[in-house]
């Protein structure tokens, strides 16, 4: 039976009241050492998920509760997404590289070098609906020889990247941030969140029709720790990785609600048949509740 623990969800603001779900999180898997990028599958009830420094990509089946190695090694594999044809692109640390994972099971290099110069590690990605794929690339896969291999940056800075679906052109789309890392489009896809750990907060930025990004500013500091991955719901609110569990802030910014978890949590998403269940990898653990929200967006 799954191991399961009590839900905490703390309201801080009257617009999360009734955000809340299960009285549990239950515990998927554990024993990790470091997991990360969360993605569902929903046409086979599974999630994939990364055990960075273990080098390898988990699955666990919805159906069965079964975990096991989805693919070793994984390139040091760190954020993951569910492109809108139901392939896996991954962001790989020690690859230095995003791939995408066909149906037949082949692999294919959607981005690999700016400008002729290898990227630093590659760690979360998104796709808008117009195909492209954008991805955080900062410096943690080669700064040691736990989530990577060490390296000096060929580039010289952590930046954000575009790559356009038709000609396969990697393009810098933001490159003042510190330490880049989780991202994800308002529902809308006419603005783009940011995630810089090392500031420890959110930034929002415009999306032109071409792509290009505008800086709106900071639209969240964290106030645990660091913030991580992120994901919006269905209203709009954009719920946060952090070291206490995960915040959820209004649209407007406003920290208004958190689910306390007892690990530090590094990312999260939305999955289950009504794209309604949280799973969250946080630390050595999976955990997972159904929630009174739904995904914000597919895929998500």
């Amino acid at each position: 039976m799954t191991d399961a623990i009590e839900a905490r969800f703390e309201v801080l603001d009257e617009r999360f009241a009734g955000y809340g779900g299960d009285a549990y999180l239950a515990r998927l898997h554990t024993g990790g050492r470091w997991l990360e990028g969360p993605a569902y599958f929903a046409a086979g009830r599974y999630l994939v998920f990364s055990d960075i420094p273990d080098n390898q990509l988990l699955r666990w089946d919805e159906t069965t509760g079964a975990v096991g190695v989805f693919r070793a090694p994984s390139g040091y594999a760190n954020g993951n997404t569910v492109d809108r044809r139901g392939r896996l692109v991954t962001c790989e640390h020690g690859n230095r590289r995003v791939t995408r994972t066909e149906h037949d099971g082949s692999v294919t290099v959607l981005a690999d070098r700016y400008r002729g110069r290898r990227l630093n590690s590659p760690n979360d990605v998104v796709e808008r609906a117009d195909g492209s794929i954008w991805f955080t690339d900062p410096s943690y896969g080669i700064d040691s020889d736990y989530e990577g291999y060490q390296a000096q940056s060929e580039i010289g800075a952590c930046n954000v990247y575009r790559v356009d679906p038709g000609s396969g052109e990697v393009r810098l789309v933001a490159g003042d941030l510190t330490r880049p890392n989780g991202l994800a489009f308002t529902l809308d896809e006419r603005q783009l969140y940011i995630v810089d750990t090392r500031e420890k907060h959110v930034r929002l930025f415009d999306v032109d029709g071409d792509g290009t990004l505008a800086d709106r500013g900071v639209f969240a500091t964290c106030t645990a720790g660091g913030f991580d991955g992120l994901r919006l719901d269905h209203r709009g609110n954009v719920w946060v990785a952090a070291h206490d569990g995960v915040h959820c802030h209004a649209p407007d910014g406003t920290l208004i609600g958190k689910l306390r978890v007892p690990e530090v949590v590094a990312n999260l998403t939305f999955g289950g048949p009504r794209r309604n269940d949280m799973f969250i990898t946080a630390t050595s653990t999976v955990y997972a509740l159904r929630v009174n929200v739904t995904a914000g967006r597919y895929p998500d």
